[in-house]
């Protein structure tokens, strides 16, 4: 057999490369319904939006995406054969969902050039954790109606009575009550103002000498520890913490955009 010239191996590459062009482009389909090819990326994009929404993408999913996909040619079909497509409805509903896609692009755009980084989650965390140090009281109080009764309650615990049995008996905070008075840990400021008051001058394991009147009774107060108050580890609310920064980066840029639009419109909220 004579040798292949230079020419004819170059022709024969050019024909092979022909014949390749279909099935590499056929590969990136996935069905052929009524002539129009269905592509893969349909698929594709469709998995990705279940991804977005949260659910998990098991490989069973694919089969499912792909009947999806290659369905909704063969319905989209039929609606354009009927003629829906040139319909006003269509078309206004087409536009939104062109609206839509824009600007989530927009704003997937916006957050991925604008991230939270860690050294300002770290600023936010230390302001958020200087508001929130400080002491913590664990307290017990006994809650009744009249000043009479509490003074004569205060006057059997000093006489050696159960603050907390009479706590279970007597008081109608009945939450506390039948805890023995218990309140928990909880920051002065939390209570009324009254109540805090006396709270923070009292003595770990002190009981104030004069019952306090607040808006919901007279208080029998007695303080059992303090503490200072606990606030979470860095690392353990920085997801929470990026995550509403993000949402508030990202208004801050549509309020932007709307305060530098030139429109005649009046919105209904600032």
């Amino acid at each position: 057999m004579k040798p292949m010239t230079p020419a004819a191996r170059a022709a024969l590459i050019l024909v092979v490369s022909t014949l390749a062009l279909p099935l590499s482009a056929a590969a990136q389909n996935i069905a052929i319904v009524n002539g129009k090819a269905v592509p893969k990326a349909r698929v594709d994009l469709l998995l990705q939006e279940a991804a977005r929404a949260g659910q998990q993408v098991a490989p069973e999913m694919e089969a499912q995406a792909r009947d999806q996909v290659v369905l909704r040619e063969i319905f989209v079909q039929e609606a354009e054969r009927r003629g829906m497509a040139a319909s006003p409805e269509y078309k206004a509903r087409m536009e939104l969902a062109r609206q839509s896609v824009l600007i989530r692009a927009l704003f997937d755009d916006h957050r991925s050039k604008n991230p939270v980084t860690d050294a300002e989650a770290q600023v936010e965390y230390d302001k958020f954790k200087a508001q929130a140090s400080g002491t913590e009281y664990r307290a017990r109080h006994i809650l009744v109606d009249s000043e009479d009764e509490a003074k004569r309650l205060t006057a059997q615990i000093k006489g050696g009575a159960s603050f907390e049995e009479l706590a279970k008996t007597f008081s109608k905070d009945a939450g506390s009550g039948q805890n023995g008075g218990d309140l928990d840990f909880a920051k002065a400021e939390s209570y009324v103002p009254e109540f805090g008051s006396a709270l923070t001058k009292l003595q770990k394991g002190q009981m104030i000498e004069v019952p306090v009147k607040s808006q919901f009774g007279w208080h029998i107060i007695r303080l059992e520890e303090t503490r200072d108050a606990p606030f979470p580890a860095f690392e353990e609310v920085k997801p929470q913490l990026k995550q509403r920064m993000e949402q508030a980066k990202m208004q801050q840029f549509q309020d932007a955009l709307r305060d530098k639009a030139k429109t005649d419109y009046k919105f209904s909220q600032p």
